[in-house]
C-alpha cells in the first residue's frame, strides 16, 4: 500500500461508482486533501484495477465503493475483495445517495466493510471516515506485524535453547536474528578462556564470508564494548571502525549480553535495521538476553568436557607394548566437539598366561563416565597381574562397579591371547563381540556374549577362540557402527565385509575402517587390532 497509510494523508484511494458525477464530486475532495483518486466505474472494474495494482506492487490504501452498482452490489463487491489474502487488508468505506437505514449499515459491515456513508457528505466527515478506516487497519497491521515479531521471537529462543555447545548456540543465534531484522546478522560468543565462536546468517547467497582479519578486528570491538553482568546494551560502531566485510560500509550494530555472574559476553550484529516504532530493538535485545542464558550451562558443560577429554588422552596410552608373536594397533577418535563425551577405552597388557587385550565403554556421556572408564582400566591392570582369565577378571570388575558406582554400567570385551599357540579364550560384558579376520577367508563373529558389568547377573564360559598365523582379531566399541535409524545387525554385516577386504596390517586394517564408518560420528570410536605374526610359527619349526 501507499506511504500515506500511516497517517492518513496522501492515500490512494480507489473510488467505485457507476455516477461519473459522484465520481467527479468524491475525487474533488479527496484529490484537495492531498490524495490520489482512482475511479472506476463497475465492480468488474474494480477487480480488474485491483488485479493489476496487486501485481504491481502498488495497492490503494482504501475504497469507497457505491453500494448500487450495476454488475454486483457494493456489498458483494467488499465481500469478494475481503475473501482474498492478498486484497483482504484493504478498507472499505460503502457509501450510498440514498438515506441509510440501518438494514444498509449491517449488511456493509456484514460484508466485512469498515464504516458506511451517505452522500452527498461534508470534505470533513469524508475526511474523517478516511483517517478511520486507515487508522484502524494500521492498528490491525502493527498487531499482526509484532505478533509476527514475537513469534520468530519464541521460535529464536527455543533453537538457542536447543544449542548443543557454544559454536552451534552463536550458529542459531545468527540466524534468528536475521530473520527477526530481515537482514544478515553475525553473532559472537567469547569463552573466558579466550575461545571465539561465531555464526553468520546471510540475506544474499552470494555474499563472501569474511576473511580472518576481519573476524579478529571484529572480536577486538566487542571484547571493548562493556555491559554490566546480567544486562544488554545496544551501541552502533560506524563504517570507519567496523569491518567492512560484515555489512558493507554501513557499520554495525551491536546487541551485547553478558551471563548473570558477569562473564561469557554474546554480542548480536546486524547492519542496522528499520524501526520506525522501537519494536525491533527490544526484541534482539530480548534475543541477546535468551542466548546468554542459554550460555551458561553450554559453558559448564564444554569445562566438564574439556575435563573428560584431558582424563581420555591422559590416562589412555599413546602408544601400546610390543609383544613377542603379536601385531597390535589401536586407534581412538573423540567424538566431534559438538557431540557429548564418552567413556570409551582400550588395553593391551602383558600377563603370565599371555596378552590380555580388550575395549570397553561405560554407559553415559559425562564427566562420571570419563572418571569411571579411567578407574575401570587401572583396576584391569592390577586385577590381570594376579588373576589374567578373561571371565575372573569380569566378574572382579562387576562387583567393583556395583560396589562404587551403582548407578552406571558397562560394556567390556576381553581376549587373552597365547601368541605361541594361537589359543584365545573371550570373555564378553554386553559389548558387541570380536571379529576374526583369518588370512584368505570371510571374517566371522566371536559367538561370545553375556551382560553388562554393574548388573551382578551370572556370566557364561569363556569362548575358546583358534587364532592361525596371520589370522587377525578385530574389537571395536559401538561408536564405530551405530547409525540413528540403521539396524546394528545390519552395520556390523557391513562391518564384517569391510574388514575382510581391507589390509592385512592392524593398523592399516584400523584406518580402512575408521575412512569407511568413521566420519562424523556422534559418539567417541576405539579399535583394536591384534594379528597373530609369523615369529613363532617360524622359530617353532627351527625347533622341531
Amino acid at each position: 500500500m501507499a506511504q500515506g497509510t500511516a497517517t492518513g494523508t496522501g492515500c490512494t484511494v480507489l473510488v467505485v461508482d457507476d455516477s461519473a458525477a459522484n465520481r467527479y464530486a468524491l475525487g474533488a475532495v479527496l484529490s484537495r486533501a492531498g490524495h490520489v483518486v482512482v475511479p472506476v466505474r463497475s465492480a468488474g472494474e474494480a477487480l480488474v484495477e485491483l488485479d493489476v495494482r496487486l501485481r504491481a506492487g502498488e495497492l490503494p490504501d482504501v475504497a469507497l465503493v457505491d453500494v448500487g452498482l450495476p454488475d454486483l452490489s457494493g456489498f458483494e463487491l467488499c465481500r469478494r475483495v475481503k475473501a482474498l489474502p492478498t486484497l483482504a487488508g484493504i478498507p472499505v468505506v460503502h457509501f450510498s445517495a440514498r438515506p441509510s437505514v440501518p438494514a444498509d449499515r449491517c449488511r456493509a459491515l456484514d460484508a466485512g466493510g469498515e464504516a458506511y456513508l451517505t452522500v452527498p457528505a461534508e470534505p470533513e466527515e469524508i475526511h474523517a471516515v478516511v483517517r478511520a478506516a486507515l487508522r484502524g487497519v494500521r492498528e490491525l497491521t502493527d498487531a499482526q506485524s509484532q505478533f509476527e515479531h514475537l513469534t520468530l521471537l519464541s521460535r529464536a529462543v527455543v533453537d538457542v535453547q536447543g544449542a548443543r555447545g557454544l559454536a552451534e548456540l552463536a550458529r542459531a543465534a545468527a540466524t534468528a536474528t536475521a530473520r527477526l531484522t530481515d537482514g544478515d546478522a553475525a553473532v559472537f560468543v567469547l569463552g573466558d578462556n579466550g575461545a571465539v565462536h561465531t555464526g553468520l546468517s546471510r540475506r544474499s547467497p552470494t555474499a563472501h564470508a569474511p576473511d580472518a582479519a576481519a573476524r579478529e578486528r571484529a572480536v577486538e570491538l566487542v571484547r571493548q564494548v562493556n555491559c554490566g553482568p546480567g544486562g544488554v546494551r545496544t551501541t552502533l560502531q560506524p563504517a570507519a571502525v567496523w569491518p567492512r566485510a560484515y555489512f558493507g560500509p554501513g557499520g554495525a550494530r551491536l546487541t551485547l549480553a553478558r551471563t548473570r555472574d558477569g562473564r561469557l559476553p554474546v554480542c548480536l550484529a546486524t547492519p542496522g535495521f528499520a524501526d520506525p516504532e522501537g519494536r525491533i530493538g527490544p526484541l534482539v535485545a530480548q534475543l541477546a538476553r535468551a542466548t546468554a542464558l542459554a550460555a551458561e550451562p553450554l559453558v559448564l558443560y564444554e569445562q566438564e568436557r574439556h575435563v573428560a577429554h584431558t582424563l581420555q588422552h591422559n590416562f589412555l596410552p599413546s602408544e601400546l607394548p610390543r609383544f613377542p608373536g603379536l601385531d597390535i594397533d589401536f586407534r581412538y577418535e573423540p567424538a566431534s566437539q559438538e557431540a557429548e563425551m564418552g567413556g570409551d577405552f582400550y588395553a593391551a597388557l602383558p600377563t603370565p598366561d599371555g596378552v590380555l587385550v580388550g575395549v570397553g565403554d561405560v554407559v553415559g556421556h559425562s564427566l562420571d563416565a570419563a572418571t569411571v572408564m579411567v578407574e575401570l582400566r587401572h583396576a584391569l591392570r592390577a586385577y590381570c597381574l594376579e588373576d589374567p582369565r578373561p571371565a575372573h577378571l569380569v566378574a572382579r570388575l562387576d562387583r567393583l562397579l556395583q560396589h562404587y558406582h551403582p548407578q552406571l554400567t558397562a560394556t567390556l570385551c576381553l581376549a587373552l591371547v597365547d601368541p605361541a599357540t594361537g589359543r584365545t579364550k573371550v570373555a564378553n560384558a554386553g559389548h558387541i563381540p570380536p571379529l576374526v579376520v583369518p588370512v584368505g577367508g570371510a571374517g566371522r563373529y566371536v559367538e561370545a556374549a553375556g551382560s553388562l558389568l554393574g548388573l551382578g547377573l551370572p556370566r557364561p564360559e569363556p569362548t575358546p577362540v583358534d587364532l592361525g598365523v596371520g589370522d587377525r582379531l578385530l574389537m571395536v566399541t559401538d561408536g564405530l557402527v551405530e547409525t540413528r535409524g540403521v539396524d546394528l545387525a545390519v552395520s556390523l554385516e557391513e562391518l564384517r565385509r569391510a574388514a575382510g577386504a581391507a589390509p592385512a596390517a592392524p593398523g592399516k586394517l584400523c584406518d580402512a575402517l575408521l575412512e569407511r564408518f568413521g566420519l562424523d560420528r556422534a559418539d567417541d570410536i576405539a579399535l583394536l587390532a591384534v594379528r597373530r605374526g609369523v615369529r613363532w610359527a617360524e622359530r617353532d619349526c627351527a625347533v622341531g
